[in-house]
Protein backbone atom coordinates (compact mmCIF):
# COMPACT_ATOMS: atom_id res chain seq x y z
CA UNK A 1 0.00 0.00 0.00
CA UNK A 2 1.07 3.73 -0.56
CA UNK A 3 1.56 5.86 2.26
CA UNK A 4 1.37 9.52 0.96
CA UNK A 5 -2.86 8.50 0.69
CA UNK A 6 -2.57 7.47 4.25
CA UNK A 7 -0.94 10.82 5.22
CA UNK A 8 -2.58 13.06 3.21
CA UNK A 9 -6.12 11.61 4.73
CA UNK A 10 -4.61 11.69 7.75
CA UNK A 11 -3.48 15.02 7.50
CA UNK A 12 -6.70 16.44 6.34
CA UNK A 13 -8.73 15.14 8.72
CA UNK A 14 -6.32 16.57 11.60
CA UNK A 15 -7.28 19.93 9.65
CA UNK A 16 -11.15 19.53 10.19
CA UNK A 17 -10.92 18.91 13.18
CA UNK A 18 -9.05 21.91 14.15
CA UNK A 19 -11.03 24.11 12.07
CA UNK A 20 -14.75 22.13 13.66
CA UNK A 21 -13.14 22.68 17.36
CA UNK A 22 -11.84 26.31 16.37
CA UNK A 23 -15.54 27.48 14.65
CA UNK A 24 -17.12 25.94 17.67
CA UNK A 25 -15.14 28.09 20.20
CA UNK A 26 -16.07 30.76 18.19
CA UNK A 27 -19.68 30.20 18.31
CA UNK A 28 -19.77 29.36 21.96
CA UNK A 29 -17.76 32.79 22.60
CA UNK A 30 -20.13 34.77 20.34
CA UNK A 31 -22.95 33.75 22.44
CA UNK A 32 -21.26 34.84 25.51
CA UNK A 33 -20.65 38.32 24.36
CA UNK A 34 -22.88 40.99 26.01
CA UNK A 35 -26.26 42.03 25.55
CA UNK A 36 -24.70 45.50 23.98
CA UNK A 37 -24.41 43.09 20.41
CA UNK A 38 -28.05 43.27 20.41
CA UNK A 39 -28.42 47.04 20.72
CA UNK A 40 -25.84 47.36 17.90
CA UNK A 41 -27.71 44.57 15.56
CA UNK A 42 -31.40 46.68 16.05
CA UNK A 43 -29.36 49.91 15.24
CA UNK A 44 -27.67 48.48 12.09
CA UNK A 45 -31.24 46.98 11.25
CA UNK A 46 -32.86 50.48 11.01
CA UNK A 47 -30.41 51.75 9.51
CA UNK A 48 -30.58 49.50 6.40
CA UNK A 49 -34.37 49.96 6.77
CA UNK A 50 -34.42 53.59 6.07
CA UNK A 51 -31.84 53.33 3.70
CA UNK A 52 -34.56 50.73 2.30
CA UNK A 53 -37.32 52.88 2.52
CA UNK A 54 -35.07 55.76 1.04
CA UNK A 55 -33.95 53.81 -2.12
CA UNK A 56 -37.84 52.74 -3.06
CA UNK A 57 -38.69 56.50 -2.71
CA UNK A 58 -36.40 57.59 -5.02
CA UNK A 59 -37.14 55.38 -7.26
CA UNK A 60 -40.78 55.98 -7.43
CA UNK A 61 -40.04 59.94 -7.21
CA UNK A 62 -37.69 58.79 -10.64
CA UNK A 63 -40.32 56.58 -12.01
CA UNK A 64 -42.69 59.51 -11.90
CA UNK A 65 -40.45 62.13 -13.42
CA UNK A 66 -39.30 59.91 -16.35
CA UNK A 67 -43.30 58.91 -17.28
CA UNK A 68 -43.96 63.19 -17.23
CA UNK A 69 -40.43 63.94 -19.21
CA UNK A 70 -42.01 61.07 -21.61
CA UNK A 71 -45.14 62.39 -21.71
CA UNK A 72 -44.18 65.82 -22.23
CA UNK A 73 -41.68 65.54 -24.82
CA UNK A 74 -44.57 63.46 -26.72
CA UNK A 75 -43.10 59.69 -26.74
CA UNK A 76 -45.73 56.97 -26.54
CA UNK A 77 -45.48 54.75 -23.62
CA UNK A 78 -48.38 52.06 -25.19
CA UNK A 79 -47.02 48.60 -24.74
CA UNK A 80 -49.62 47.30 -27.07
Amino acid sequence: MDWIPVVLVIFKLIVLATGMFFAIKWHYDQGKKDKDMVKQKRAVLRATGKAAALFVLSMVVLTAFTVLLVKTVGLNLDLS
